[in-house]
């Protein structure tokens, strides 16, 4: 009996077992045992990952090669695999174009779009043709809700793998398809600046509670001109700056020895000298992020105590 394939072998196309001499037998009973996982019909992994987004690669290379005419991974499914973040984003189809004067119809599985598509936009990641980043941006900009929308622009800007022009210029050479309004406003408020996804949906919780739009990393000076601090957010006119905290920021300001109460001891300093130095100071998580009054009153008392300051 064969082994299964090695845990670098992210997929293994049934005619591909076939022709390395496994049977259909041997694969439905290894599928019983859960020594593989059935990705599509046709198409094995080691394991089907829980998180949706790497499970979703596996599905888009399974369609994608199962595909009877040559397509193009778009939106949502493009997103996946120049690795954009995607925040409550469906992923329960693989979307693909082919251009015009192609015809057909998508199904429970795929999402099939005819589309102009540039040369300039086409991309290739792991062997799969893709739109590329600027492209993708701008689909799921027109398609999907402002919030997660601002999460991917923001993402592909902040890694410098387009850029606002590029955007710019691609969205404007699509003409007047559906969504161009849409993802014009994405487009306008996206900010290369925003370094995680909770930075871009505080942003948009910000805007949508009516509240002046912050700086972004706004560093403080201390009276030599040294940096006392650089924060996620700042209001100058209001003297006040706000922080996100994520466990993913902690992460990365643990030096090696340090434990994570050592950050959380540094940070407390960090944020005591910015009061010393006349600002108030907002603080959130993520699951402040579910409630966005309770963040907006946080905000507006403390701009009121900057201002009397």
């Amino acid at each position: 009996m064969l082994d299964p394939p090695e845990p670098d072998a992210e997929l293994l196309r049934r005619d591909e077992a076939l022709r390395l001499g496994w049977s259909d037998a041997e694969l439905a009973r290894m599928v019983r045992r859960r020594e593989l996982a059935r990705v599509r019909r046709g198409s094995y992994a080691r394991s089907v990952p829980s998180d949706a987004a790497v499970r979703h690669r596996l599905v888009v290379a399974a369609t994608v090669a199962e595909l009877r005419l040559p397509a193009v991974v778009s939106h949502t499914s493009a997103a996946v695999l120049h690795g954009l973040p995607l925040r409550d984003a469906a992923l329960d189809r693989v979307h693909v174009l082919r251009r015009p004067p192609a015809s057909g119809s998508g199904s429970a599985r795929v999402h099939l779009r005819i589309a102009r598509l540039d040369d300039e936009h086409l991309d290739v990641v792991d062997g799969i043709p893709v739109t590329d980043v600027a492209r993708t941006v701008v689909d799921v900009a027109r398609t999907v809700p402002f919030e997660p929308a601002v999460v991917v622009a923001d993402a592909a800007l902040f890694s410098r793998r387009t850029s606002r022009a590029a955007l710019t210029a691609c969205l404007a050479g699509m003409g007047a398809v559906p969504g161009c309004r849409r993802a014009a406003r994405v487009l306008a408020f996206a900010d290369g600046l925003s370094e995680s996804v909770g930075e871009s949906r505080s942003r948009v919780l910000v805007h949508r509670s009516g509240l002046p739009a912050p700086d972004l990393q706004v560093r403080l000076l201390r009276p030599d001109r040294s940096v006392a601090a650089r924060c996620d957010f700042g209001w100058r006119s209001c003297r006040t700056v706000a922080e996100f905290d994520g466990r993913v920021k902690y992460g990365r300001l643990l030096r090696p020895g340090q434990e994570p109460g050592d950050v959380v001891f540094e940070e407390k300093r960090r944020e005591d000298e910015v009061r010393d130095l006349g600002w108030q100071v907002a603080r959130w998580t993520w699951a402040d992020l579910s409630a966005p009054d309770l963040v907006a009153q946080r905000l507006r008392r403390a701009f009121g105590r900057g201002r009397h300051d």
